[in-house]
Formats: structure tokens, sequence, C-alpha cells
């Protein structure tokens, strides 16, 4: 069920992050968590160990970083409208090694089918409008 959010949303530097450095699923649970929001999804995608069945050590992502951002905080702030949910969205850059984060999207609503249908959403979205491309792979 979509609904419009009623309450104000944080200032967009709190609900992004485009790093180098490893991703925190401790963070982003902390950032939609609340007394209110009984349901949090987060989705965290991790780099496999094999791209077209090669074995890989790590991916490198690049980003175009002033439009990643600006895409990502519209991202977020239209799941949290639309569905009435908190949301973040965290996407790592540069080189990421196996079993390591490359994106953290949590979201956390007062039940779990919104938070559950805006993550899918996000993740969707994340990967489809944001400019952010996978550039290299370190074959073993």
């Amino acid at each position: 069920m979509e609904t419009k959010s009623l309450s104000c949303p944080r200032p967009v530097e709190d609900k992004i992050i485009l790093t180098s450095l490893p991703l925190s699923v401790d963070d982003a649970l902390r950032r939609v968590s609340g007394p209110g929001r009984g349901g949090v999804s987060i989705f965290v995608g991790v780099v496999r160990d094999q791209e077209n069945d090669r074995p890989i050590r790590s991916i490198t992502y690049e980003a175009y970083e002033g439009m990643a951002e600006k895409e990502m905080a519209k991202l977020v702030r239209s799941a949290e409208e639309r569905w009435a949910v908190s949301a973040v969205a965290f996407h790592r850059v540069g080189v990421v090694p196996v079993s390591e984060a490359s994106l953290v999207v949590a979201c956390a609503g007062v039940h779990r089918a919104a938070a559950f249908a805006a993550c899918r959403w996000v993740v969707d979205e994340v990967k489809s409008q944001v400019p952010i491309w996978k550039t290299a792979y370190d074959f073993r």
C-alpha cells in the first residue's frame, strides 16, 4: 500500500553515502530505526567470488560522484514519500574485495510490507538509474 509521508524527512546528507570505505549495515539500521517503525528491511549487495564463471578477488566501481549522490538522494526521498518509510542508500566505490558490501539499502516503516517494497524499489532503481559502474575485475 502506498501512502504519503506525514513526517519531515531528515537532511539528504544523513541518508546517502558514496564512499571508498567499507559500508556499515549497523549504521544503516541506526539511521532508519525509530520507535514507530516496526518493520525494517535491509539489502546488502556483496561482491561474489566469480564473474562469468571466472574466480575474482575484487571489483572496482567508479561513479560520476555528484550525479550519483543527487540521484541516490532523489530515490531515497521518493521511497520515503511513496511508502511512508525512513530510507538510506550507501554505495561503495573504488576496489571492493570479495565478501565485502558494495551496496546497502535500508528502509523502515510502520509495517514490514512498506519496508520490503521500498527497499526492493530503491535497490532496483539504484542499479538502473545511478551512474555507478563496475569498471574492472581482479581475476585470480
